[in-house]
């Protein structure tokens, strides 16, 4: 599993001049460096926010991670997931599609989501 996703972003000249300029006099390291520490200092700056968001809508921060045993197990119970993941969620290789299929009713990822295409394609119909 990746610790960390790419993403690319759009600047205007001179807000990338600016952060050049504090690279160069050594304030931060490079422009990732830069752009990491304020979206830091933005998640920071809403914290509370994202608190009232996950506990409104019963999410999980970080990773979560199904394998095939989980997903039987839930199965045997009769139990439908719902799933609400701020990080990561990755379902594991064993998982089939059909298997996924009967037992989750939706997935909302905000963040990766890591998971064999056909289980992905799957869920495709249940992705929020």
């Amino acid at each position: 599993m990746p610790d960390s996703e790419k993403i690319t972003i759009n600047m205007n000249a001179v807000d990338l001049g600016k952060i050049d300029l504090l690279v160069q006099e050594g304030v931060y390291s490079n422009r990732t460096d830069f752009i990491r520490t304020a979206i830091r200092s933005q998640l920071e700056k809403h914290t509370f926010e994202i608190q009232q968001t996950v506990t409104r809508h019963s999410s999980v921060i970080g990773a979560l991670i199904y394998d095939r045993a989980d997903l039987e197990k839930r199965k045997e119970k009769g139990e439908k997931l719902s799933i609400n993941v701020v990080g990561i969620l990755n379902f594991a290789d064993d998982i089939t599609p059909e298997l996924a299929r009967e037992v989750i009713e939706f997935v909302r990822v905000r963040g990766a989501f890591n998971a064999p295409q056909a289980v992905k394609e799957a869920l495709a119909d249940r992705m929020r």
